[in-house]
Parts: structure tokens; C-alpha cells; sequence
């Protein structure tokens, strides 16, 4: 009793049908009224969409005696989420039948958000929040495999901003970094939830439209509309406001527009590294052409 009243993780003591028959003073850290709990259900407070799981892991243990280890949200009384990891063992009685299940749980809020926030790091661009080159990798190789399973086309879109530099030397890389911001959510804009938008690095983002149509021609058109909607919408100004040398803001407007290169996909006929190339080169070609414009790669 002097451990469990104690310790910091949280002690439990059920019955077979999982009604509370003890929890240690500890749980008085996320919940108001813990002594109030006793004789209750204690899977009222798991998240909906752990319930099934959890229970069900709990009836093994009844059932097998076999213990159970889970992660699994609480929902608190003020709707926030409390991230747990319980162990569970089965109490048997003097004649070896089952009688209890004790659980021992630990509150891993702080490292599930630690591990979250390091997941971002490695995937997503610190500035746009956008998708980085590593995450792009990834959701490529997705894309290639659900299109040899489907037969649908899906495009690579690579694109660079054609007057950024100006911008950085004339009002410093703050200005830069907002507008990279700004174009990041117009390109979002312009595509499906199911697409993908990376920022690549610098000025340059891919674009990459997946589960098009089976037939290349209409899939073309599909991204030749998409590759103009993002066009017209990076021509609009931008509405920046500038800080300098602890001066009140200086609002300025920005035009920029952008070149961007296609290349349509399907099966495995080009790596992800090959793709990116590609349209990389015909972002060049439409530079070269005048910029402003979108350049299909045609095979």
C-alpha cells in the first residue's frame, strides 16, 4: 500500500468485467475526482477509437492469463488527450482461478509529442511545413506502386520562382521566407488532399498529382489545368510586410511569377530520382522559353 500510494505510475485493480475496484492516489494527476471511479468501468475514459482495442486485449488476459502491453489516449474531462502505456497481468486465487487483473500504466504524453515533433523534423520543412524531400521520396514510391496496380497516370511537377533573388537582396531573407510561406499555401491550394506538395529546397517545389486516368492523353489535360491554375494563382502580387531596423512595417507588393516543368507517370518506367530530373529539366526549358510558362516532357 505505501508503494502504490507512492509511486508516480498509475496502479489499477479490476475485476473480470473491468469495473474499478482500486486505483492508486496517482491518478489524482489527470483526473479530478479519482476516488469517484471506483465501481466504475474502467474503459469509459479510453479514446473511441482505442476502445475496441484495448478491451479486447483485455478479455485475452482473462481469458489466457497471458499479460497485455498497450499504448492507447485517454479523453480527459476538458477533452484533452492523455497518451498512456499500460502493462496488465492476471491475479489468480488459491485455487488457480482467475480473480483480478492488475494494470500498471505510465502517462507518455511528453514522449509521444517529443517523438512527433522529431518526426517533423526529419519529414517536413521547418519553414512551409510542407513535405521535404525525404517525405516526397516516400509518397513517390507509393505512387509508382498504386499505379502499376491501377493503371492510372500520375504527374511530377517541378518548379522554380522566377524573380525570388531580388527580394532577398533588396529587403533581406525575412522577406524571402514569407513569401516562400505564401506560395507554399497557394500551391496547397490548387491540388487534391490525395496530391502531394514538397518543398524541395530554396525556391523550388514538386508537385505531384497521383491516380489520375488510365489514359495518357486525358491525364495530360487533367495536369496541364492543374499546372495553370498553380501558375495563375503564384502570378498573383504579394501583399508583404517588411521590418527593418526596428522601423515600423513598410508594406510592400511583390510580383512573381513562376516556370514549372511536367513529367506524367506510370508503373515503375523511371525512378523517383530520374522523374524529379526530368521535370527538373523542363523547368528549364520553360525558363529558357521566357519563364512564366509550364513544359510537358514529351517522351
Amino acid at each position: 500500500q505505501m508503494i502504490t500510494e507512492n509511486i508516480e505510475d498509475f496502479i489499477a485493480v479490476l475485476d473480470l468485467d473491468g469495473k474499478l475496484l482500486y486505483i492508486s492516489p496517482s491518478y489524482g494527476k489527470i483526473f479530478s475526482n479519482p476516488e469517484n471511479m471506483i465501481g466504475n468501468d474502467c474503459f469509459a475514459s479510453v479514446h473511441p477509437e482505442d476502445l475496441d482495442r484495448v478491451r479486447q486485449m483485455f478479455n485475452e488476459t482473462v481469458q489466457s492469463g497471458t499479460g497485455f502491453k498497450a499504448e492507447y489516449r485517454f479523453v480527459l474531462a476538458d477533452g484533452s488527450i492523455c497518451h498512456m502505456e499500460s502493462r496488465g497481468g492476471l491475479i489468480r486465487n488459491s485455487r488457480s482461478q482467475a480473480s483480478r487483473v492488475v494494470v500498471i500504466s505510465r502517462d507518455i504524453t511528453e514522449r509521444i509529442k517529443a517523438e512527433e515533433q522529431i518526426r517533423n523534423m526529419a519529414f517536413y520543412d521547418t519553414l512551409t511545413r510542407l513535405p521535404n524531400r525525404r517525405m516526397l521520396d516516400d509518397r513517390m514510391n507509393h505512387a509508382m506502386a498504386a499505379s502499376k496496380r491501377s493503371g492510372r497516370y500520375c504527374a511530377l511537377m517541378f518548379l522554380d520562382l522566377d524573380n525570388f533573388k531580388p527580394l532577398n537582396d533588396l529587403y533581406g531573407h525575412g522577406a524571402g521566407d514569407m513569401l516562400l510561406i505564401e506560395v507554399a499555401h497557394r500551391i496547397d491550394s490548387c491540388v487534391r488532399e490525395m496530391d502531394t506538395v514538397a518543398r524541395f529546397g530554396g525556391d523550388e517545389f514538386v508537385v505531384m498529382l497521383s491516380e489520375l486516368d488510365t489514359a495518357k492523353e486525358s491525364s495530360i489535360a487533367q495536369t496541364r489545368i492543374v499546372a495553370e491554375k498553380i501558375r495563375h494563382t503564384l502570378d498573383r502580387p504579394y501583399a508583404l510586410s517588411i521590418k527593418s531596423n526596428g522601423d515600423a512595417a513598410e508594406k510592400i507588393e511583390y510580383h512573381c511569377t513562376s516556370s514549372i516543368g511536367v513529367v506524367m507517370f506510370n508503373n515503375h518506367e523511371y525512378s523517383p530520382s530520374e522523374l524529379l530530373k526530368l521535370a527538373d529539366t523542363e523547368m528549364y526549358r520553360a525558363k529558357e522559353n521566357g519563364r512564366n510558362q509550364v513544359c510537358f516532357f514529351n517522351e
